[in-house]
């Protein structure tokens, strides 16, 4: 049996023409997961192809095309999985866009694996070998991430990336954010690995640093704190995802430090506490913010802050006042997105309710486009607005305005700044807001609601 597994390139990391280059890219878990679970016994030979670091070979014969699948790139997928149907060749999508919409991928595909595949997958091939494979797997709802073999790194090029130390612990996230895909596709209950198997697979790499891209390794308190103690022996350092409910827990925060804990990845969201509440992140307090930077600082973490426009709270300001307040609290490195209204979340359908959804060419529905109707300002507006927020926020006199508090080695800290700048200053190239707009597409949609319900 012959797979080929493929991750399909996007606007943001995809060969040659990517924004994104090696500086940034770390490689992705997975591939490296799937294809450690093929099982032994069906004696599989298998590919391994990340479009954002090489091209798919066309010409490629196989057996089954398997291919994981986010929202913006899911029409590279299906064009895809279009050209190997047509040679004949079997077609398996999985991963959280098909989780979202089944019966869309389901047009695409031979077969669609939905939610976790640590059994699914599995399963599936070896239906496949019996000639007995069916259009749909579904992920087992008494699920455990125990006792499955750990990623095998070797299926992808090392070299292409900036690192392959790239782990995980735990999944999913316990909050329910509304424009998060999250909650929608794989629910709020946590799943944890044993903590021997992630520091086991930490000694077998070798690691001295490390990214773990849990999407939040504080969810469960008591498993944090066990899990951060087990690193302290390792003597890493480690970065990572986390809220900022971190910092109101001084203890936990302080074995964070002490295991190694050296940058984590924080969803601030918004400057505006009304919004954030209505967008189900009510915990987050922008009048907290200063003293969330200030208490990493102290343990020595730098902070990389999330912010996302174009929430209805949001007026055209609200860029150059959120730009403002990053380089007044010294915040790290900083990153901003356009809102965007996945499908399956409730954000996409409140929004598609008030007739605000643009359009659903899912290329688009990656965090830079904007794909809605916004509630006090133009779409333009707001695209133009988030590229400012970058600009600004790049500036060479903000970077060192943000850098003299950094917590990071300066020389780091420099140096990824100056990779975010090049990537904040060549925005428009890659992005555009050449985008399907109603009408009256200069008119922010509280002017045009007596229009939408006609």
């Amino acid at each position: 049996m012959k797979i080929a597994l493929i991750s399909p390139k996007g606007p943001l990391y995809r060969f040659r023409k990517g924004i994104f280059k090696k500086s940034l890219r770390y490689m992705p878990l997975t591939l490296p997961t799937l294809a450690a679970l093929v099982p032994a016994d069906l004696n599989a030979e298998i590919v391994c192809i990340d479009e954002g670091i090489q091209e798919v070979d066309l010409n490629l014969a196989v057996d089954i095309v398997a291919m994981t699948v986010i929202t913006g790139t899911a029409p590279r997928c299906y064009e895809l999985a279009a050209h190997f149907r047509s040679r004949g060749m079997v077609v398996v999508l999985g991963g959280p866009h098909v989780t979202l919409l089944p019966d869309e991928a389901q047009k695409h595909a031979d077969a669609v694996v939905l939610g976790y595949a640590e059994n699914s997958w599995p399963n599936l091939l070896r239906d496949f070998a019996k000639g007995q494979m069916e259009s749909r797997y579904k992920q087992e709802t008494d699920l455990v991430l125990s006792g499955y073999p750990l990623p095998d790194r070797s299926v992808l090029p090392k070299h292409r990336y900036l690192t392959d130390n790239v782990f995980e612990a735990t999944r999913a996230c316990i909050h329910n954010c509304n424009f998060c895909v999250v909650p929608s596709a794989w629910g709020r209950r946590p799943f944890q690995k044993p903590i021997e198997a992630v520091v086991d697979d930490l000694k077998r790499s070798g690691a001295r640093r490390a990214i773990f891209v849990d999407l939040n390794l504080i969810a469960d308190r008591d498993y944090a704190a066990r899990f951060f103690e087990a690193l302290i022996p390792l003597r890493i350092s480690w970065y990572g995802l986390a809220t900022t409910l971190l910092c109101k827990d001084e203890p936990l925060l302080e074995l964070a430090a002490r295991s190694g804990c050296r940058g984590l990845l924080m969803g601030f969201e918004s400057i505006s506490s009304h919004a954030l509440r209505a967008s189900g992140k009510g915990f987050n307090r922008p009048d907290d913010y200063a003293s969330i930077v200030q208490s990493l600082h102290k343990h020595g973490i730098a902070l990389q802050a999330c912010f996302v426009f174009g929430l209805d709270d949001d007026k055209p300001d609200v860029f150059s006042k959120t730009a403002d307040l990053v380089v007044k609290l010294g915040i790290d490195l900083p990153r901003f997105a356009v809102l965007t209204p996945f499908p399956g979340t409730p954000i996409f359908e409140q929004l598609e309710r008030q007739g605000r959804i643009l359009h659903q060419d899912w290329g688009s529905y990656d965090g830079q486009h904007v794909v809605f109707q916004p509630a006090q300002m133009t779409i333009e507006e707001l695209q133009k607005g988030t590229e400012h927020a970058w600009r600004k926020s790049y500036s060479l006199p903000n970077i060192w305005q943000r850098l003299r508090k950094t917590a990071a080695p300066l020389a780091t800290a420099l140096a990824t700044n100056l990779a975010y700048r090049h990537y904040a200053y060549h925005l428009s190239q890659f992005y555009t807001c050449d985008i399907m707009m109603p009408t009256n597409e200069r008119e922010p949609w509280s002017r045009q609601k007596s229009d939408l319900s006609a």
